[in-house]
């Protein structure tokens, strides 16, 4: 598959993710406790893809971000567990560490470029 169509492929899913979670991140921006969590989640995964996937450096982001919320979800579909996505903002306040987590891929991959690779300069979005 050429570089070009595994970003758009990415994106993609990127895309449905949201679709699926991303009304978390206006949950997350009213309510600091829990834009917090999104944060800490987001600064994790961060790392993870920074430093723990090799040649992560020359890989677009969008590429990344989307094959480890690929195995988070492939880890929930293997486990028989189907995600809990939170209706409200108040739910987003209990939800598991599954949809928070896929909601900092969601919140990382809102602020990417297309076609940046991820680096140590830094090119994931940095959570403030």
């Amino acid at each position: 598959m050429g570089v070009r169509r595994l970003e758009k492929s990415a994106r993609r899913m990127l895309d449905r993710l949201h679709d699926q979670v991303g009304a978390g991140l206006l949950a997350a921006a009213a309510i600091p406790g829990l834009g917090a969590v999104v944060d800490q989640h987001s600064a994790a995964v961060r790392d993870i893809l920074t430093v723990g996937v090799e040649s992560s450096a020359v890989v677009a982001g969008s590429v990344l971000l989307a094959g480890y919320a690929q195995g988070v979800l492939d880890h929930l579909r293997e486990s028989g567990r189907p995600l809990r996505v939170p209706a409200d903002a108040t739910g987003w306040l209990g939800a598991d560490w599954i949809s928070v987590r896929l909601l900092a891929v969601c919140a990382l991959a809102r602020d990417l470029h297309p076609g940046r690779p991820v680096g140590s300069t830094g090119q994931l979005p940095t959570v403030a």
